[in-house]
C-alpha cells in the first residue's frame, strides 16, 4: 500500500505528490526512499483527495500536535488539493496545519497563491538555503532557473499578510555560519521567522 500519511515527531505528514520543480542537491530523496520510520514514500500515483482524507482518519488527532503536508515531492504541485483536505481536517479538528514548502508555488501555478492560504493554512514554512539567486540555482536547481529565488521570497512576503505563522528555513550542512547569518537577515526583511534545521538522515 501506498504511505499517504505517516508519524514522526508528534506530527501527522501527508504525502500527496512526488512531482517537484527542484532538483535540490541535499534531497534526500536521492539516496533513500523513506524518512524517520515511514514506509517508502514514492507514490505508484497521485492519491485522491477522498484517499488523503480517508488515512487521515485512521489516526487519532488528540494525541498530535500538527498536521504537515510534506513528502517526496512539493506539497504545493498540488495546493488545491492540499486546501481541500486542510478544509477537511479543520472540519473535525482544531489542529495545527502546516506546508512544508520550496516556496515556488508561484511558479507552478503561473499566479499568486499566498490570498488562497487564508484561513485554511496556520504555518507555512519554505526552504531558503542561500543568501542570493546564483547560489539558489546551484544548490536548489529550480526547473524555472534564475527568477525562482526572487519568486520565492515575494512568496514569502505575501504568505505573512494571510498566514499566522511564517518560518524560512536552512539546512545547517548546506550553510555556512556565515551564510545562516546572511539568511536571517533576509528572512527578518521579509517579515519571516528563521530556523536552522538539521540534516535528516
Amino acid at each position: 500500500m501506498m504511505t499517504i500519511t505517516y508519524a514522526a515527531n508528534k506530527g501527522i505528514y501527508v504525502n500527496m505528490t512526488n512531482r517537484c520543480p527542484c532538483a535540490c542537491t541535499f534531497c534526500l530523496r536521492q539516496n533513500k526512499d523513506y524518512v524517520f520510520d515511514s514506509d517508502s514514500l514514492w507514490l505508484d500515483r497521485e492519491p485522491t483527495v477522498q484517499e488523503v482524507c480517508d488515512s487521515i482518519d485512521t489516526w487519532d488527532l488528540t494525541i498530535y500536535d500538527e498536521i504537515i503536508f510534506c513528502g517526496y515531492g512539493e506539497p504545493t504541485e498540488r495546493l488545491y488539493d492540499i486546501l481541500e483536505v486542510a478544509k477537511y481536517i479543520k472540519s473535525k479538528s482544531n489542529i495545527r496545519i502546516r506546508i512544508n514548502t520550496n516556496g515556488l508555488a508561484d511558479l507552478i501555478w503561473n499566479k499568486s497563491t499566498a490570498p488562497d492560504l487564508k484561513g485554511i493554512i496556520d504555518e507555512v514554512s519554505i526552504s531558503l538555503n542561500a543568501t542570493n539567486k546564483e547560489d539558489y540555482l546551484e544548490v536548489v536547481k529550480p526547473k524555472f532557473g534564475i527568477e525562482s529565488y526572487d519568486a520565492m521570497l515575494k512568496f514569502t512576503k505575501e504568505c505573512t499578510q494571510y498566514v499566522s505563522s511564517v518560518m524560512m528555513t536552512v539546512v545547517d550542512t548546506v550553510t555556512s555560519k556565515e551564510d545562516q547569518e546572511k539568511c536571517r537577515e533576509i528572512c527578518e526583511s521579509v517579515g519571516a521567522t528563521f530556523r536552522v534545521r538539521p540534516y535528516s538522515k
